[in-house]
């Protein structure tokens, strides 16, 4: 698990410190306690590869102008043996370090001693991690949002576990409560309306319109005709809803599997309700006094509860004030627990009986006014929902066909499902553009996932990896094959367009990190394209075959090299690498 970015800060940090140190030995400094500066990359590479902030952060206590503290620093400096060519004093203190050939041929061989686990880590090991995703009500299709937070979820889980977490890929089927009432009496409607006529039987105002409701009542009936047309009516809606999920349940999976996500746990509200695991959650609340009754109903003091939590963090009454906070029914009159209730107790089913340290959530940005009730929730269990709770909010979709919005599917002329999405565009092109920003409306352009261009951002990344592959095939062709890095002569690749390639290799097991640390996979994405285009750059600038063989050599090394990093970051995102095109 080498970084090599990481280990260049650590090691520019304690030159650093050491050349204090010995500045201090001398007298050139007077002794105080100063902290270790933070090593950043400069936005500007002009100001070199990494720089430190050391003189300006330790001037007050040392009393000196920061250039005279960077000159010191500067002076007792030893980069004998480091990552380092050389070090400067920039600005009004910045020390800046410029990366010597050490460093550059470190990158090469941690990707080729690592091979398929470079760019993983261990910053989350020994944590237990749940995602849930996508979580659909399964009374219908899956919709854009599901396509968007199925591979938001799935890559995100792919690079947590990619940090050294224990991690788990859930979906919550909302298979109680009242949509599923409202799916039931949806089939029913339909399945009378087919036995006694249209006109004969009222369709529910709210009931659920698709034609997909109608194909289920039709399955049922061409199945088993009008056995149910003289039951009794809780039982001919409770057999046509489970007919109903007996159906759209295996679809979905299926549909997820297309689109290449597999759960590990399918989680099932109904045993949540069967077990009383949700009366016993609501009990607990009541216990701890955060309930009362009113109107028949049982209330939670949501409101007490949110306004705690803000006054801890910070807000001020009149700020409080304004948010005009409102308690929730869990409890109905009718006695029937609220969806509410039902998502308490399973995330404190997440915590208190499965153990998860962390639960990450992905979800539209509708449900935004849900999240600090949930986490407040918890926190009123003692279970920190604050801390070990994190949403992730998708915006909405946009999809575009020849720059005009497309809501309808052109072989269904319905909206548009995951599996219409599917049928007109590949799959891995999906995944890719759907693994985008979460915060930030996306704009989905069918006729560009399409396009073999360098427009199309999947395409052009698949193509670097295609086209070194093609490039390896065509030298083994010839008899010669990529040697191993203790064979060549790395300090040949002193080129800038080797170096930035170089450079954007070691950037991967960055941008792994910061996606876990972040909840945003769609880093990786980035950082593959500029990888690409960087591979791209090279290739044009640098030839292989036909090189004198030592240049050859190193530059087959380097070409490799990317390649491994490429096929990485598309495995983690779930996309395919391709070794042809």
């Amino acid at each position: 698990m080498i970084n090599m970015i990481q280990n260049a800060k650590d090691q520019a940090a304690s030159l650093a410190m050491a050349a204090y140190e010995a500045a201090v030995s001398d007298g050139t400094l007077p002794r105080t306690e100063v902290k270790t500066a933070p090593v950043e990359i400069p936005k500007d590479a002009a100001n070199g590869d990494f720089t430190t902030t050391f003189a300006l952060a330790a001037a007050k206590a040392l009393g000196k102008p920061p250039r005279t503290i960077a000159q010191a620093l500067l002076d007792h400096m030893d980069l004998a043996g480091t990552y380092f060519a050389s070090a400067e004093i920039a600005g009004p203190g910045f020390l800046n370090f410029r990366l010597g050939q050490s460093w550059y041929e470190g990158v090469c061989a941690a990707v080729e001693s690592e091979g398929e686990s470079y760019g993983t880590n261990d910053s989350l090991k020994g944590r237990k991690i749940m995602v849930e995703f996508v979580s659909a009500n399964p009374t219908g299709p899956m919709h854009m949002g599901n396509a968007r937070g199925g591979v938001l979820g799935d890559t995100l889980a792919s690079v947590l576990a990619a940090s050294g977490a224990d991690v788990t890929r859930e979906f919550y089927v909302n298979d109680a409560g009242h949509q599923i009432d409202k799916f039931a009496h949806s089939i029913e409607a339909r399945y009378l309306q087919l036995i006694r006529g249209e006109d004969a039987v009222p369709f529910p105002e709210d009931g659920y319109q698709g034609e997909d409701i109608r194909d289920l009542a039709r399955a049922y009936y061409d199945e088993n005709g009008d056995k149910l047309a003289g039951a009794p009516e809780a039982e001919r809606r409770e057999t046509l809803a489970q007919y109903g999920l007996s159906v759209n349940l295996p679809r979905m999976k299926n549909d997820l599997r297309r689109y290449k996500i597999e759960y590990d746990n399918w989680f099932y509200e109904s045993t949540l309700h069967e077990s009383g695991y949700v009366a016993e959650t609501v009990q607990l609340l009541t216990d701890r006094g955060y309930t009362y009754e009113k109107e028949g109903a049982l209330w939670l003091k949501t409101a007490d509860i949110l306004r705690e939590n803000l006054l801890k963090a910070g807000k001020g009454e009149k700020d409080i004030e304004k948010l005009d906070l409102k308690d929730d029914v869990l409890r109905r009159a009718n006695g029937f627990y609220t969806y509410f209730a039902a998502d308490i107790a399973y995330h404190r089913n997440k915590f208190a009986v499965r153990g998860f340290d962390q639960v990450i959530n992905i979800w539209g940005a509708d449900h935004h006014g849900h999240v600090a009730r949930l986490k407040g929730a918890l926190d009123a269990l003692g279970l920190n929902g604050t801390e070990r709770l994190d949403i992730v909010l998708m915006q909405l979709v946009k999809l575009l066909r020849d720059g005009d919005v497309v809501r309808m599917s052109k072989r269904t002329g319905k909206a548009i499902s995951l599996s219409d999405l599917l049928d007109e565009i590949p799959v891995d092109a999906a995944r890719w553009f759907f693994n985008a920003k979460p915060d930030t409306q996306m704009e989905f352009d069918l006729g560009l996932a399409v396009r073999e261009d360098s427009e199309n951002p999947i395409y052009y990344v698949e193509y670097a990896h295609a086209r070194i592959c093609s490039l390896l095939r065509a030298m083994a062709e010839e008899g010669v094959t990529v040697p191993p890095q203790r064979e060549v002569d790395m300090s040949l690749l002193s080129g800038e367009t080797e170096k930035a390639l170089m450079k954007q290799m070691a950037q991967f097991c960055e941008e792994i990190k910061l996606s876990a640390r972040s909840c945003d996979p769609s880093h990786i994405n980035r950082c593959l394209q500029d990888l690409a285009g960087c591979f791209h750059r090279f290739y044009t600038a640098c030839r292989i075959k036909g090189e004198e063989p030592q240049v050859q050599a190193a530059r087959m090394k380097l070409a490799d090299g990317a390649r491994i990093v490429l096929r990485n970051g598309l495995k983690l995102i779930g996309v395919d690498a391709p070794e042809k095109m």
